[in-house]
């Protein structure tokens, strides 16, 4: 039996249209607190090159070109909503040439090998097509001593109520929910060093890290 998503998980993995529009409104409200939390956990220097994949409404964007004040942040999403709002989102960096914003696909980045210091997703991970393939192409873009990390604010075996609701319907929606133990595993299968992850269990948050080794190959 062959499962669809309804319509408004489709829209939190593929913005489209004025639903997918509000979407991305309230998804630049709803996770901003995440993402600074998330973000407290790994030092950001002013000259990074930074690669936001999944940018969807663009706030991380914003969060990342204030902090990297000497450095550049791009944007990737496969939808053409969240491009567009991630551009409107950050007019005043794009024009000042500090951030761009490209459609593309995580499966198969449009940079060359070894560009980025930091990666990040917030909120994303958990709808990417091939998780392992995916990371392993994150991993081939970023610089050796780069750090990747994912932020979301639902895993596998969490205890918040948005967790075990996700949870339930993982099957229906498509996306792959990740014990604590398996985000570790899928950093360390995929190349990373370093595997880090971050709970706040009181808010079903979660934050993954890992780094690429100097001495990786892409």
């Amino acid at each position: 039996m062959v499962t669809t998503k309804s319509a408004p998980v489709n829209q939190c993995s593929k913005p489209t249209g004025w639903l997918g529009r509000f979407t991305l409104w309230r998804m630049n409200s709803s996770h901003s607190k995440l993402t600074d939390w998330g973000l407290s956990h790994i030092p950001i220097e002013s000259h990074y090159t930074i690669l936001d994949v999944g940018c969807g409404g663009g706030t991380t964007i914003s969060k990342l070109a204030a902090i990297a004040t000497q450095g550049k942040v791009y944007g990737v999403d496969y939808s053409e909503e969240s491009v567009a709002a991630t551009m409107k989102t950050n007019t005043q960096w794009i024009n000042r040439g500090r951030a761009e914003v490209h459609p593309g696909s995580v499966s198969e980045l449009s940079f060359p090998d070894n560009t980025f210091d930091l990666v990040t997703a917030v909120e994303t991970h958990f709808w990417w097509p091939n998780l392992p393939g995916d990371m392993r192409e994150v991993l081939r873009v970023m610089k050796p001593g780069g750090a990747l990390i994912l932020i979301a604010e639902v895993y596998k075996g969490a205890i918040s109520a948005v967790s075990k609701l996700a949870e339930k319907h993982a099957a229906q929606t498509g996306m792959t929910l990740l014990t604590v133990n398996e985000h570790r595993e899928l950093l360390t299968n995929a190349g990373y060093s370093n595997a880090q992850v971050i709970e706040e269990r009181s808010k079903g948050w979660i934050c993954s890290l890992g780094g690429k080794q100097y001495n990786s190959q892409p």
